[in-house]
């Protein structure tokens, strides 16, 4: 009789355990990954939809990289004060993929707000596109698509499925590259990122936070090896804080490689920062920390959640 009644407890817990695992993700924003057919998360009540160009190896300055080192498009979703959403986005494309899927984007009434490098020596040459649009879930998820769609899909020329690389093997410690950064990062396959928040910065946007996953942040990715390693990332910078932070990073001997916005018409106005090292480890992560402390992200020892 006992065992009966645990059991039947047991399967009374599950059946209620059970909805709230498969609820994590709201169902608009589920409906959204049905549509575009990928995968994503919802945290910090915003739903990030991953887009990484796995298709593409890329080279920078003769060292071949991996996707995560900074090849990870994404678009994010939020709830507006008006019950609507809004979207941005980073979406990674090759030279020939630009206007193509600016024009689909334009042309579906999404807001294209940005189109940068973040890399120089890199090859094939990758481009990063900002997008942003206002609506509901399904609308903005079937406006994306024809863009997203484009990505990829074409057969690149032979340069751009990139060139051997010279491949960097050892172990990177990335317990010791978070203790001198401040932060703990996310491991993901060879790299370790760190994604720090500025919570300093108040960024709204009809009425929703903008906040780490919406693109409101601060990174760095290591890869390598502890003796050998490269190292490249933004910063999200507030306009007083430009200057000091080029300063520190130029005095680290870290390449700046782009200053430019990602957002338009926010108040206060973010800048943002690219850069990209060489180096042991340690060293780079030391030039990392001293750049972030030229601004409002002050260490406590916990990432940004991405």
């Amino acid at each position: 009789m006992k065992f009966i009644a645990v059991t039947c407890l047991c399967i009374v817990l599950f059946s209620i355990a059970a909805p709230v695992s498969a609820q994590q993700i709201p169902s608009d924003y589920q409906q959204v990954l049905t549509t575009l057919g990928k995968q994503g998360d919802f945290k910090d009540q915003v739903l990030k939809v991953n887009i990484p160009r796995n298709d593409v190896q890329v080279t920078v300055a003769g060292v071949k990289t991996p996707t995560p080192f900074g090849f990870g498009g994404w678009i994010a979703m939020t709830r507006a004060s008006d019950g609507n959403q809004v979207l941005m986005g980073d979406l990674v494309l090759l030279q020939d993929e630009v206007n193509p899927v600016m024009s689909a984007l334009l042309n579906a009434g999404l807001d294209v707000t940005a189109l940068h490098n973040h890399f120089f020596f890199d090859t094939p040459r990758i481009y990063y596109m900002h997008v942003h649009g206002h609506g509901s879930a399904s609308d903005l998820a079937s406006k994306v698509k024809p863009a997203i769609a484009l990505i990829g899909a074409r057969e690149p020329a032979p340069a751009a499925t990139g060139t051997s690389g010279r491949a960097i093997n050892g172990t990177l410690t990335s317990a010791a590259l978070a203790k001198v950064v401040g932060y703990d990062g996310e491991q993901n396959g060879g790299v370790y990122k760190i994604t720090i928040a500025r919570p300093d910065i108040p960024l709204k946007e009809m009425g929703a936070t903008i906040n780490a996953r919406m693109g409101l942040n601060t990174w760095a990715a290591f890869y390598g090896s502890d003796a050998d390693a490269v190292v490249a990332g933004d910063i999200a910078m507030l306009d007083r804080e430009v200057t000091p932070v080029l300063k520190s990073l130029r005095g680290s001997g870290i390449d700046v490689v782009a200053i430019h916005h990602h957002m338009t018409g926010t108040d206060p106005q973010v800048i943002f920062l690219h850069y990209w090292g060489k180096g042991s480890a340690q060293k780079l992560a030391a030039a990392f920390r001293a750049a972030i402390d030229q601004t409002g992200a002050r260490p406590h020892g916990t990432s940004a959640q991405r």
